[in-house]
């Protein structure tokens, strides 16, 4: 389509991110294509001579008209009721702004629109020209800018209707629309806050009704026959003839008194007149007062809602706790943990997260935890395609201080990497706590249990402020089933972790000693098809089985290896049978029997 522009290039043509952001931060809603809808990247520019509606200098100009649209809704209605008014200087600063409404008119001609059924930008100037002129803002905008009041003194020497040309002139208040365009196009500008952004608009609606009902209620007096008995003459005398700033600050003053319902009744309504506006007036303060108690009320109660939330459930937990007779330091743990969970949600992390789709949800958990958990000792060396699905799988939480994360003997669900903050690792031993070490940013907690696949052998306890990412025991079994060789690495690395282990935390795992023994034979035994055969802990019997590392990586069928046929009595020392994975291929058979550790094996499925 020759003559459609789609807006979203001209959007990423800038090269600066910040001016990226700020652009992205106004842009309507309505510039979204449609699903279907073919977009050509190609083209960058408009035609030429044609205006983006979003481009920043013609919104720039457009915020420039609407100070002018905020005088001319002042001025209009001003000058209808104060007539003197309309024919010295601001009649010439009248003429001034309709030039410049005239040439906006003009401008107009050279904006692109959307379309509403392609939502692409249409900048043929013969179907922009068309458009505008077939609406019918093109007669209200002509309307609104001629100056009637001139145009007819110069073709008459006499200034008579002078009434009618003050009507004509509120024609200009058609121009407030361009004030609630800007309004709408603000409260979804992330640049400003929206709270001050309606409360802005919300005054500026009371001051234009006060305004307005002032003037209007002068124009009545000024227009009854007889002055003394208007609502101003009984109070001023001869006020025709005084200071045109002095009948209207009576005039705002009777507005704002009679709008805020106090009606001290110095300035009230004299003729009937008067009286019938008054209650139309009063009529509308009704509504006017509960629309604005209405949004405030709303500014207010939005910004405390989270505070209540947070103190409701903090008195929910209290009296749960009261209730079950819960011990303090528990109570102090949920208390703590709710109080984060709050602060955490201010933040919206969570919300902002589920609306988006995976990829960008994996690439914002790329950009925040993947340089932490490539420096982790376990994934030091492993492949990055394997550290891009760790990283994509993990889920950041965060705890406050004096919590436990991990439970002793609890099952092995997760482990989890400390992105910052600090923990105590500790053991409970006969009734006493015992404190082991502490885990800083990029150390792991919980992984021991997750790869032995036994009960947590540790208690892990935040000492401060904690954020982690977690990773669930699935998952990351999962993960790991087609990297084989990461797998090794993965093994080789916590070798090594547990090999430099203090001696208080060897002391709190027993079978720690001979399964390292066990791997540092494993690492001897030759394997052609490079898989992973490892042995275990010796066994006293057929059902008894050690904690294991390799099953999290292998799918191999494991089998005991005896120095001697199962059903002969060894006539030697007596040896218990070692646990292997049996190789899935013929060379892998040959390979471990070949080994020299263990001669004329027998095979004895498990």
């Amino acid at each position: 389509i020759s003559e459609t522009r789609s807006p979203l290039p001209l959007l990423f043509r800038r090269r600066s991110s910040g001016q990226i952001i700020r652009n992205i931060a106004t842009v309507s809603s309505s510039l979204l294509p449609a699903f279907g809808t073919v977009i050509d990247e190609g083209y960058l520019q408009l035609k030429k001579y044609v205006v983006a509606p979003y481009d920043h200098r013609y919104r720039m100009w457009q915020t420039f008209l609407v100070v002018l649209v905020v005088y001319s809704a002042w001025a209009s209605i001003f000058e209808l009721a104060f007539k003197k008014a309309a024919t010295g200087t601001l009649s010439h600063i009248d003429l001034g702004v309709d030039a410049f409404f005239a040439v906006d008119i003009v401008l107009t001609f050279f904006v692109a629109y959307l379309d509403t059924t392609t939502y692409l930008l249409v900048d043929d100037h013969k179907k922009i020209a068309t458009r505008y002129l077939t609406k019918p803002w093109f007669i209200m905008d002509v309307a609104s800018t001629l100056p009637f009041q001139t145009i007819y003194s110069i073709f008459s020497s006499r200034m008579n209707h002078e009434e009618v040309f003050g009507f004509l002139n509120l024609l200009r208040l058609w121009r407030l629309r361009r004030v609630s365009q800007l309004f709408i196009r603000l409260e979804k500008d992330t640049r400003f806050s929206y709270f001050w952004t309606r409360y802005f608009k919300l005054v500026g609606v009371t001051l234009l009704a006060v305004h307005s009902a002032a003037c209007i209620y002068f124009w009545l007096a000024y227009n009854h026959p007889l002055e003394d008995e208007t609502w101003i003459g009984s109070e001023v005398n001869d006020f025709k003839h005084r200071s045109i700033w002095l009948s209207y600050t009576y005039s705002m003053y009777w507005s704002i008194v009679t709008l805020t319902t106090v009606g001290y009744g110095d300035l009230h309504a004299v003729n009937t007149g008067e009286k019938v506006f008054n209650m139309f007036y009063m009529l509308f303060n009704i509504g006017l007062t509960a629309y604005l108690i209405g949004n405030m009320t709303n500014l207010v109660v939005h910004s405390a809602v989270q505070t209540f939330a947070m103190r409701d459930s903090i008195n929910d937990i209290l009296r749960y706790a009261n209730k079950n007779r819960l011990p303090e330091n528990l109570k102090e743990q949920m208390l703590a943990h709710m109080q984060l969970k709050f602060k955490t949600a201010e933040l919206k992390q969570e919300e902002v997260l589920e609306d988006l789709p995976k990829a960008i949800r994996s690439s914002i958990s790329q950009h925040l935890f993947r340089n932490t958990v490539e420096n982790a000792y376990l994934f030091k060396g492993v492949s990055e395609d394997l550290v891009t699905q760790l990283v994509s799988e993990m889920e950041a939480e965060y705890f406050p201080p004096k919590v436990e994360i991990i439970l002793q003997n609890e099952i092995p669900t997760d482990f989890y990497v400390l992105i910052s903050g600090a923990v105590d690792v500790m053991s409970y031993k006969n009734g006493t706590e015992q404190f082991l070490s502490t885990l800083g940013a990029g150390d792991l907690a919980g992984e021991i249990g997750v790869l032995f696949n036994i009960p947590q052998p540790f208690v892990v306890r935040t000492k401060r402020l904690s954020q982690v990412v977690r990773l669930s025991h699935q998952h990351f079994k999962q993960i790991m089933q087609p990297h084989s060789e990461d797998g090794k690495k993965i093994i080789s690395n916590f070798t090594q972790y547990l090999k430099e282990l203090k001696k208080d935390m060897l002391d709190e795992l027993p079978f720690l000693t001979e399964s390292l023994e066990e791997m540092d034979i494993q690492e001897r035994i030759p394997n052609d098809d490079q898989r992973d055969v490892q042995a275990h802990n010796s066994l006293e019997d057929e059902s008894t089985e050690g904690p294991h590392v390799t099953s999290l990586f292998t799918k191999s069928i494991r089998v005991i290896i005896h120095g001697h046929h199962p059903e002969e009595l060894p006539t030697e020392k007596v040896t218990f049978g070692k646990l292997v994975y049996l190789p899935d291929t013929v060379e892998g058979l040959l390979g471990l029997a070949g080994n020299t550790v263990l001669l004329n094996p027998s095979v004895h499925n498990k």
